[in-house]
């Protein structure tokens, strides 16, 4: 192997060596451990230590770096506390996730290190959302985002590299070519020559590197960090290199041809680097020696800390309390100012006030721009507050949504437009697997909000008309909210815009420019979790959110004679159980009416909440009113079959006299 030590100086190639040689040493040890018991799994970056350790060395310490299972060296370059290391793979309290989660799935702010998620893909759009942050603060800084050539062929690559290129964002995309993704040899996983062939499709620059050359990886890193600088964009870079164990050591390595094995065992990057210092005079033996000496007894020290840390106690409220970031809501009371307004206009002067309140703000979204999107909501933006800020996006959902994830972490809020709710599919392993869990899994936040055009009623069909709600009501971390009125539409998405926590915003299309109301002028808040008392009555409860709404009042207009609590939820995480209880107690009847389809929709949920805590108040069973089990059709004839207004009449007024 052969290396060229271009300018640097000898102590700047020892340190190289000793930053080599602390991950391989403390493998070495996790290995023994793993033997005996003491260590319940293990991934190992043995033979692929040169990429994590020559990137690392090359960035500035506040500089983002979003690695994988094998870039222990990412970590240790960082100087993190070895017994930290050590207690957040054991599971320890004082680990990085409090025991939530394991091995390298966790990020640290100090450490300007995001961790991994399993899913691997999406970590490489929320290097593009930190690297927005750092282009709109304009601080010259660079983000390095790891991933395998597994992962390579997964949509949120594609995705990730293409928005990345289209906005110029200052991101590394680091492919460590390994040959295998668990056991699958890359000549199954692609066919072009090269990964980083890929880079001339999306307009990028890209390169192929020794990846276990020490010096070619630390040196074109810095050359290339300090043209990024100058020159912001994105660049792909391929490390050709070998995994010398199994994807993890229980796997194994007999799928792995022997002579593969020889080839890459004499391309080890710490034996061979260590010879070429060595040849060079800049290392002897006793400094090889003492350096090992030394991290050797940092390893011991840490791990016998680690292991003096108490059993670990769970802590019920702890564990609660942790889901989601604490939010001081601020009431801001409404002007006595009004203006008579639809939900649509309510929702975009929600929007002007927000941007105008927090210069940090970002919206992002299909042809949000200059066309205003697909509503209009945004019309008139890009003029106010600039396409930095009002970003149009490619289509793809899952890395905007990553790199909405992304800008938070950097300092950002972010706003995500879905054109429609239904296409928020693409979209939804990183609402539910980044947004959802992060705050609970290493305690940051994820301060994004998700507007849902959504709803039937339009004749819009299968793929438009969706209200989908239920995928997200069920999943810890986020908070759904789903207004019925001008007046709640923009007092609460000022509210959720503020909440740092990410939040589900429901919009139906068919209330955008059908329902008016004096709207206060001016910026003002409503607080999450309080149903609002529409229609009071002792004979039943109807509780409703959205459309559904709507239709109970027409009913109820209809037929005067019935005596009932109307409650509309207009949050359903968090939901406000008290004021469904309390109702339900008065009247001892209750219908909930969902325009989703039945099964699995969150009147199941209220329905249950009312049979454990009000079953001795009722005097009838519980009724739910949803949509028909299919797909919501295009046909006027067919979609008013399908929608549960008219089905609804009839069980409200059974209700009453059963």
């Amino acid at each position: 192997m052969d290396f060229n030590r271009h300018n640097l100086s000898n102590e700047q190639l020892l340190d190289l060596y000793k930053k080599l040689l602390k991950p391989r040493l403390i493998e070495e040890k996790m290995l023994i451990l793993l033997r005996q018991g003491k260590v319940s799994k293990w991934f190992s970056g043995i033979g692929q230590e040169a990429i994590s350790v020559g990137i690392t060395a090359a960035l500035d310490k506040d500089e983002y770096i979003l690695p994988m299972h094998r870039n222990l060296g990412v970590f240790t370059g960082r100087d993190i506390p070895l017994h930290k290391l050590f207690s957040q793979w054991q599971g320890k309290k004082s680990g990085f996730t409090k025991g939530r989660d394991r091995s390298f799935h966790f990020g640290t702010q100090e450490y300007k290190i995001i961790g991994m998620i399993s899913h691997l893909g999406p970590q490489m759009g929320v290097a593009d959302g930190i690297a927005l942050a750092n282009k709109l603060k304009r601080n010259g800084k660079v983000t390095a985002v790891f991933t395998g050539e597994g992962a390579t062929s997964e949509g949120d690559f594609h995705e990730a590299l293409n928005v990345a290129a289209v906005w110029e964002l200052p991101v590394l995309f680091v492919i460590e070519n390994n040959g295998y993704g668990l056991s699958t040899p890359t000549n199954e996983q692609y066919r072009c020559e090269n990964l980083a062939d890929k880079g001339v499709g999306y307009g990028m620059e890209s390169h192929i590197i020794d990846g276990n050359n020490i010096l070619d990886v630390f040196t074109k890193i810095s050359e290339l960090k300090a043209s990024m600088q100058e020159n912001p964009r994105p660049v792909l870079l391929e490390f050709k290199t070998f995994r010398m164990r199994g994807h993890e050591e229980a796997s194994g390595t007999k799928y792995v041809p022997q002579e593969l094995m020889d080839l890459w065992a004499v391309k080890d990057p710490i034996s061979n680097y260590q010879t070429f210092l060595k040849k060079e005079g800049i290392l002897s033996e006793a400094q090889d020696e003492a350096f090992r000496t030394e991290i050797k007894q940092e390893i011991d020290a840490h791990w016998a800390i680690t292991q003096a840390e108490p059993d670990f106690v769970a802590d019920l409220n702890e564990e609660l309390n942790d889901v989601y970031e604490a939010f001081d809501y601020q009431e801001v009371s409404p002007s006595n100012e009004t203006e008579n307004i639809r939900v649509i206009d309510a929702i975009s002067s929600a929007l002007r006030e927000a941007m105008q309140q927090h210069p940090n703000l970002v919206l992002m979204g299909q042809d949000i721009a200059e066309y205003g999107g697909a509503f209009k909501i945004t019309d008139g933006f890009v003029a106010q507050f600039g396409k930095e800020r009002v970003r149009n996006t490619p289509i793809c959902e899952s890395a905007i949504v990553s790199a909405a994830n992304g800008l938070s972490i950097n300092g950002y809020k972010a706003i995500v437009e879905m054109q429609f709710a239904d296409f928020v599919s693409t979209g939804f392993n990183p609402i539910v697997n980044l947004l959802a869990k992060q705050r609970y899994r290493w305690g940051e936040k994820s301060d994004v909000v998700v507007r849902m055009p959504c709803g039937g009623g339009t004749q819009a069909g299968p793929f438009h008309s969706q209200t989908n709600e239920a995928w997200f009501t069920k999943t810890p971390g986020l908070k759904v909210v789903y207004p019925a009125f001008p007046f709640d539409a923009k007092g609460l998405l000022i509210t959720a815009i503020n909440d740092p926590n990410p939040v589900m915003y429901f919009e139906h299309k068919l209330l955008y420019r059908s329902i008016y109301q004096e709207v206060p002028k001016g910026y003002y808040t409503l607080p999450f979790g309080k149903a609002s008392l529409l229609r009071e009555g002792d004979q039943v409860t109807i509780i409703s959110f959205g459309a559904g709404v709507h239709w109970a009042l027409e009913m109820l207009d209809k037929h005067p004679e019935v005596r009932a609590d109307l409650l509309d939820l207009r949050t359903l995480q968090p939901l406000d159980a008290e004021a469904i209880l309390q109702s339900v107690k008065k009247t001892s009847r209750a219908i909930i009416l969902q325009e989703d389809s039945l099964f699995g929709g969150i009147a199941s949920d209220i329905s249950a909440l009312i049979m454990e805590q009000a079953f001795a108040y009722l005097d009838a069973p519980v009724v739910r009113v949803g949509s028909l089990e299919t797909a919501i059709p295009f046909m006027k004839t067919l979609e008013d079959q399908y929608l549960p207004k008219e089905r609804f009449e009839k069980a409200l007024l059974e209700l009453i006299a059963y």
